[in-house]
Formats: structure tokens, C-alpha cells, sequence
């Protein structure tokens, strides 16, 4: 059963920035398309960023050109490098497949963006 252990969140002030990683339990990661989602509080889990397994990348408007998206199959990780953070960022972040067919979430790691 793959598993999903996303961290790297914490506290940061506007402006500020924040890399998030995500390790994936399993041997198939490197064939795998993968993705950074986010919830903030009272709205729906939406898709930021994904990757596909030979490293092509898609962006949501909100994060695209602060936000970067990569991986390392070697070590089954993918990363969620984010810079210029908005209070709107604020959010629980997962990784996940982009879709339709997910695994079973992680815990996600919780991102504050306040000063």
C-alpha cells in the first residue's frame, strides 16, 4: 500500500517562502504523475501544482511563477518549493496523484502565512 508523508510546513510572514516535501512509500513513484494540493479552511482541496513522470508541469494561476514543483525519483520525494507566500496560501498541503485515481491521503503539513 503506497503512503503518503508530506512536511516541510510551518509559519511564515507574507513574502516569505517555504519548501514542502513528499516522500511516497512504494516502487512505482518514478512512473508516477503526482501532484500538491491544498484545503484551506470552509473550501475544497484544489490541485496547484503537478508533475508527470518525465517532469512536465502544470501550475493552478493562483501559484504559477511562485511556486515550483519537482521531483527526485531516486529517492521517491516530490517537492513543493514556494516563494512570495500570500496570506491566501494559507492551507494544508497533501500530495496525491493529480487524478482521477488517488491513494489514501497523507496527514499534509500546514502552511501559515501571517505576520
Amino acid at each position: 500500500q503506497v503512503q503518503l508523508v508530506e512536511s516541510g510546513g510551518g509559519l511564515v510572514q507574507p513574502g516569505g517562502s517555504l519548501t514542502l516535501s513528499c516522500v511516497v512509500s512504494g516502487s512505482i513513484f518514478s512512473i508516477l504523475a503526482m501532484g500538491w494540493y491544498r484545503q484551506a479552511p470552509g473550501k475544497q482541496r484544489e490541485l496547484v501544482a503537478s508533475i508527470t513522470s518525465g517532469g512536465s508541469r502544470n501550475y493552478a494561476d493562483s501559484v504559477k511563477g511562485r511556486f515550483t514543483i519537482s521531483r527526485d525519483n531516486a529517492k521517491k520525494a516530490m517537492f513543493l518549493q514556494m516563494i512570495n507566500l500570500k496570506p491566501e496560501d494559507a492551507a494544508v498541503y497533501y500530495c496525491n496523484r493529480p487524478g482521477p485515481l488517488l491513494f489514501y491521503w497523507g496527514q499534509g503539513t500546514q502552511v501559515t502565512v501571517s505576520s
